[in-house]
């Protein structure tokens, strides 16, 4: 057996405060006997001397990297101690820190608290201009007495059904009923549908009474009841659908083709413009603002593209025009004179599109209409003018034109003027009046979609009719003075009557920009009236006086 020398030395050595012994092995011994030292295992004695010496060296690196975690975690236990010391005695720190919470805590408090006082004074802001609009409607210029309506007054009446009558009563039923009601109407108002009650409402003076109590039904009809047919209206520029509803009613649609925010291009005419539909909307609001109720009741709407025109239109070409888009919005563009093309499509979003409903008008076999070329019509060309543009006296020879002439058919003209004015619409080329009521009747101010384009310019000569006649209603100039007072301002009481409108859950149909705008406006027309007031001797020559009863100034 291999020997270990007895003279091996012993060395000592001290480590981190602790004693570790390790053995030197002197083996110059076994090197003698190498051949005949032999282990159990087999092993060579060196190689035994070598594992041993391995191992030992394996664990006092252990011991050392057991000894040095020791000491970390009692160094880091001994600084945070130090810090927490620190803390404790040192009160200007921990003030700070106490602060900055307190601080975070009051900046979100009162970011809070704005956004509630903000909504707040939105709040207020929109009470008080619903009271601006009810105090307006319940002024005395808006509640002046009236004469009784003749029959001869109304423009429909309903007639007592008789025996002989029957058949033909009966054709008027259309001949595809799927979808539609039973009628059950007989001669009593409360069993008509809110479109007729509106059609048996007009009378040669205006289009609905002030406080028409069928008015809120009406539209409420226009924006929610279920469509059942969608077929293109022939004529005009643009694409327009008539929509039915299951109790006969019908409504004119106009699609949306460009946001609310977006100006009509300056480099374009005005024919050349697209109509829009929060215009369509918007005119009902300030023609009712402005006592004239000529426009017929407009509510906007969304409408399905598929569901609402598509699967239910009859109109061949019309459904022929269908089309998904690259981005997979429905779409389609009819057959018209301009914009009908797939470059000028109508498309959802992708399935949903914005547009105006109409209350359409008594059909034309029930009530004709005429339709009156305006004096003051443009040229509609590029490179010339129109007489009245060119020629200073015009005005004058205007009134010895029937029906200029006599009666109110100047003044009426007037008022679309400035109801054009106030919203800068160019495109009055014509306007219509019921047959049945002759030249002693209102003008029916159709067709505004052009209106509302442009808020940052105003354009002058859409007054030509009241700056070279120099005359106005009297009642037309007081309501307008009323408009211009804070309690009343005109851009508050539109933004009121607006948000009633259920397209407002999408966005405000006029931008803030055109609602200044009307105010910049009607403060114009005042002062041309008043320019027009100083430059005649007598204040007769300028004032039509249609409220003689009313003695308010």
């Amino acid at each position: 057996m291999c020997r270990f020398d007895h003279e091996s030395s012993r060395r000592c050595e001290v480590f981190s405060g602790l004693f570790i012994c390790r053995y030197v092995v002197n083996v110059g011994a076994c090197l003698h006997e190498r051949r005949s030292c032999r282990s159990v295992s087999g092993l060579p004695c060196t190689m035994r001397v070598c594992t041993r010496r391995r191992s030992r060296m394996f664990r006092l690196w252990l011991l050392i990297v057991f000894l040095s975690l020791h000491l970390l975690v009692v160094s880091l236990v001994l600084s945070i101690y130090h810090t927490s010391c620190e803390l404790h005695s040192n009160p200007d720190i921990q003030t700070s820190i106490s602060f900055s919470v307190q601080t975070t805590s009051t900046s979100t408090s009162k970011m809070a608290t704005l956004g509630s006082v903000t909504q707040e004074v939105e709040m207020d802001s929109a009470a008080d201009a619903f009271a601006k609009l009810e105090a307006l409607f319940s002024h005395p210029l808006y509640n002046l007495p009236t004469p009784p309506v003749s029959d001869g007054d109304w423009l429909l009446k309903v007639r007592t059904k008789k025996k002989e009558e029957e058949h033909s009563t009966q054709q008027w039923l259309s001949a595809n009923e799927d979808g539609y009601d039973p009628i059950v109407w007989n001669a009593s108002a409360e069993t008509h549908p809110p479109w007729l009650r509106f059609h048996l409402g007009i009378s040669r003076w205006q289009m609905y009474q002030h406080k028409d109590p069928n008015l809120s039904a009406l539209t409420q009809q226009l924006a929610s009841h279920r469509i059942v047919s969608a077929v293109q209206k022939s004529g005009g520029t643009q694409l327009k659908l008539v929509m039915s509803f299951p109790n006969y009613g019908q409504a004119l649609f106009k699609p949306m083709k460009q946001e609310r925010h977006e100006e009509t291009n300056v480099n374009l005419y005005y024919f050349s413009d697209f109509e829009r539909h929060n215009a369509e909307i918007a005119a009902f609001h300030l023609d009712r603002i402005l006592g004239f109720r000529r426009v017929p009741p407009v509510v906007g709407r969304l409408i399905h593209v598929i569901k609402e025109i598509k699967d239910i239109t009859t109109d061949h070409k019309l459904a022929t025009t269908f089309f998904t888009s690259p981005v997979g919005n429905a779409c389609f563009y009819g057959q018209c004179s301009y914009y009908c093309s797939t470059e000028h499509a109508i498309c959802g979003r992708p399935l949903k599109i914005e547009g105006s409903m109409a209350a359409m008008l008594p059909d034309l076999s029930l009530a004709s209409r005429r339709s009156w070329r305006s004096p003051w019509r443009r040229s509609y060309s590029r490179t010339k003018l129109a007489l009245w543009e060119t020629e200073s006296n015009y005005c004058d020879a205007v009134k010895k034109i029937p029906p200029y002439d006599r009666g109110t058919r100047l003044v009426d003209l007037i008022d679309l003027s400035i109801l054009d004015f106030l919203m800068s619409n160019m495109d009055r080329h014509h306007y219509e009046t019921f047959e049945k009521f002759g030249n002693s009747t209102f003008l029916i101010h159709l067709d505004n979609g052009r209106a509302f384009g442009r808020h940052s310019k105003d354009e002058p000569s859409i007054l030509a009719p009241l700056v070279q006649c120099c005359r106005v209603r009297r009642s037309t100039l007081l309501r307008l003075r009323l408009l211009s007072l804070p309690s009343y301002r005109l851009s508050d009481v539109m933004r009121a009557s607006l948000s009633q409108d259920p397209l407002v859950a999408v966005a405000p149909l006029l931008t803030e920009p055109h609602l200044s705008a009307l105010d910049r406006r009607l403060e114009t027309v005042i002062q041309t009236i008043q320019d027009c007031l100083q430059q005649h001797q007598h204040h007769s020559d300028v004032i039509y006086d249609d409220i003689t009863d009313y003695l308010g100034a």
